[in-house]
């Protein structure tokens, strides 16, 4: 059946329904709730639903109209989520109240009022990228630095105190996005997060024994690296391997194999701490 899943800001948001509402008048009789007396269309749908058990899970923000599948109470309204999907998902201007056409939306295009950020948008929308593993990092540098000049918090040191506080979880979180999808390994292990995989910690187990037998020489050789065109050899020669990586990862998550994908990140994840230690190695020699 269906579920409500994910917490939204409620003030300002509107839920359709593309079918009339059916009311259980007893519920309403025994929680004292009026019955509205329709449900606009020109509302819009803050639910995700999808068809499963017939459980809710609302947060508590929710609750259940008596028998009635697929239908719930919110601020004097009673709403079908029959038909609703993310997709539609429309917000408000928390100050205006006027409806944020984009998402994500970082001002108000009626009364130009900075809004809060929607915690779930995925970072590449929110750096305006391209959902791919190889992103054009030189157009994530410059959105980076464009939504840092309008929304950095020094620019609203004389507005409210709400607007100050969205300034900082704003930049705090164009600022997240931009590091995590700037290196390869970040930007990859994120994109297997949006998928549901995770890189475990400790997969040292997992790993082929030649290929940890090949780290611990090139460990052995950086620390033993007695002049600084040494330990840049060794870079050099980890930066090719991280090249090479970064086609085949592109290559599996564009195929959707995310397992092999998921293996070939451990690999690069291994080589980019080798080249941390080639940079601290390096800075001995200065």
């Amino acid at each position: 059946m269906l579920y409500f899943l994910g917490m939204f800001s409620f003030s300002s948001l509107q839920i359709p329904c593309l079918h009339r509402a059916v009311l259980n008048p007893r519920w309403l009789m025994k929680n004292r709730l009026p019955a509205p007396s329709a449900v606009t269309r020109n509302s819009h749908c803050v639910a995700t639903c999808c068809h499963r058990k017939d459980t809710w899970n609302s947060n508590a923000f929710f609750r259940k109209l008596g028998n009635e599948r697929g239908v719930f109470y919110y601020n004097n309204k009673i709403i079908s989520l029959r038909n609703c999907s993310t997709s539609e998902v429309k917000l408000n201007c928390w100050k205006c109240k006027q409806l944020l056409v984009k998402s994500p939306t970082f001002f108000c295009s009626s009364c130009q009022t900075i809004q809060p950020p929607q915690e779930r948008t995925s970072y590449f929308k929110i750096m305006d990228c391209d959902d791919t593993f190889t992103l054009d990092t030189q157009k994530l540098q410059t959105r980076y630095l464009q939504l840092q000049r309008s929304l950095h918090p020094d620019n609203f040191s004389q507005k409210s105190v709400k607007e100050l506080e969205y300034s900082e979880s704003q930049s705090a979180l164009v600022n997240k996005a931009y590091q995590t999808l700037l290196k390869p390994l970040s930007r990859g292990l994120y994109m297997l997060e949006l998928k549901g995989l995770h890189l475990d910690e400790g997969t040292d187990s997992e790993a082929d024994p030649d290929f940890l037998l090949e780290l611990m020489e090139i460990n052995e050789a950086v620390a033993e690296a007695q002049t600084p065109e040494e330990a840049r050899k060794i870079g050099q020669d980890t930066k090719g391997k991280l090249a090479d990586l970064t086609v085949q990862i592109d290559a599996a998550l564009h195929k959707g194999e995310l397992h092999a994908a998921r293996a070939l990140l451990t690999k690069m994840k291994y080589y980019a701490n080798i080249e941390e230690k080639v940079k601290e190695k390096l800075s001995e020699f200065m």
